[in-house]
């Protein structure tokens, strides 16, 4: 495991409203996208604690972009770059890009609202991985883009301790663009619970025991017509950390 993001070069595509957008690439075998949650980037979510390496031994090229407004990717600040749901459209025109038309789709929180948009925005992935994600959080996203607004509108005010105070501590290890944050929360939409009903692929739902922080997997997991939980130990904040979230993913995605 590297200590350093410069240590996974930098691969650009362009949006479709022609921003430049970044993305991570590890390993040479069947492709798998997998998308960071907010505040993140692509080497805090799936390099840094090991997820991509795992991933790499067990047979997959792991492509992991930035989301716009996050790490090496294009992060303006007015609204009109963050129009709704352009984060599922940033990854499908990274799928058009690469060409891909036999891969695997994934995400860790946000990532895993992106992935789920994408399904049903289009995408036709073998199998998907909605991670660090619940039903209550595809199907109304006011109440987190409430929290993450507070968070990002009082920066600095915060109380010790708090949910907001460590959103903030995240955001600044990463270096996260606060005011590209605050008009890409305005992009979120919701999902009806007929969409979700409609995405037949394999689904794995895959979230901390601990983690209630956007509802409750096991509901989005019976939602989904293939649908399948996985729990492993930890929080939101800490599931991501365990080696147990990549080896969930890869014995999913291998599971024949």
């Amino acid at each position: 495991m590297a200590s350093s993001p410069a240590d996974f070069p930098v691969r650009h595509f362009r949006s479709a409203d022609g921003l430049d957008l970044a993305y991570r690439e590890m390993g040479e075998g069947r492709p798998l996208i997998l998308i960071h949650g907010l505040f993140s980037n692509s080497w805090v979510n799936w390099i840094r604690y090991g997820h991509a390496q795992l991933l790499v031994e067990r047979g997959f090229r792991v492509i992991m972009p930035d989301l716009r407004g996050h790490g090496e990717s294009a992060a303006p600040h007015d609204a009109a770059s963050y129009p709704p749901d352009i984060l599922a459209q940033d990854g499908l025109a990274l799928v058009r890009q690469l060409g891909l038309t036999d891969y695997d789709l994934g995400g860790y929180s946000l990532g895993g609202r992106t992935t789920l948009r994408m399904l049903v925005d289009g995408a036709q992935p073998r199998r998907a991985v909605l991670a660090g994600m619940g039903l209550a959080g595809i199907l109304d996203v006011h109440q987190r883009r409430g929290f993450f607004r507070h968070v990002l509108e009082h920066l600095g005010n915060h109380k010790r301790g708090s949910g907001a105070w460590l959103a903030e501590g995240f955001l600044r290890t990463t270096g996260g663009d606060a005011q590209a944050m605050l008009p890409l929360l305005d992009s979120f939409v919701d999902t009806t619970e007929q969409e979700i009903a409609g995405i037949i692929m394999p689904v794995l739902v895959l979230a901390g025991v601990d983690d209630h922080d956007n509802g409750s997997a096991a509901d989005l997991a019976e939602v989904l017509p293939n649908g399948r939980l996985a729990e492993i130990p930890g929080n939101h904040m800490t599931s991501v950390l365990r080696p147990e979230l990549g080896q969930e993913i890869a014995d999913f995605l291998l599971d024949t």
